[in-house]
């Protein structure tokens, strides 16, 4: 079985910074790429962040700028660092991971989420 398990969640004022962590526990073969999405009051889940395997990033414009994905392999971790954070940026912060299991190549895992709040 599979487990992510966000941290670094909290309360923030606008301007300030935050940085989120995810670790994947479990029995896997391969993590591929890793992301993070997040959930404000009243919207749809969105991707944030996304990174490859290879080391590729991919933004949404909203946090373009201010947000940085990074990954540790060895440590089977990615990080979000946030940074000039808005009020807009409030929401629930799931850490993503495709991965290759005993389920097959290229599940999807979700971590339960953790709760960003940037006060203004």
């Amino acid at each position: 079985q599979v487990q992510l398990v966000e941290s670094g969640g909290g309360l923030v004022q606008a301007g300030g910074s935050l940085r989120l962590s995810c670790v994947v526990f479990g029995s896997f073969y391969s993590i591929n790429a890793m992301g993070w999405y997040r959930q404000a009051p009243g919207k749809q889940r969105e991707l944030v962040a996304g990174v490859s395997n290879g080391g590729v990033t991919n933004y949404a414009d909203s946090v373009k700028g201010r947000f940085t994905i990074s990954r540790d392999n060895a440590e089977n971790r990615v990080y979000l660092q946030m940074n000039s954070l808005k009020s807009e940026d409030t929401a629930v912060y799931y850490c993503n991971a495709d991965l290759d299991t005993d389920s097959g190549p290229g599940y999807q895992y979700w971590g339960q989420g953790t709760q960003v709040t940037v006060s203004s």
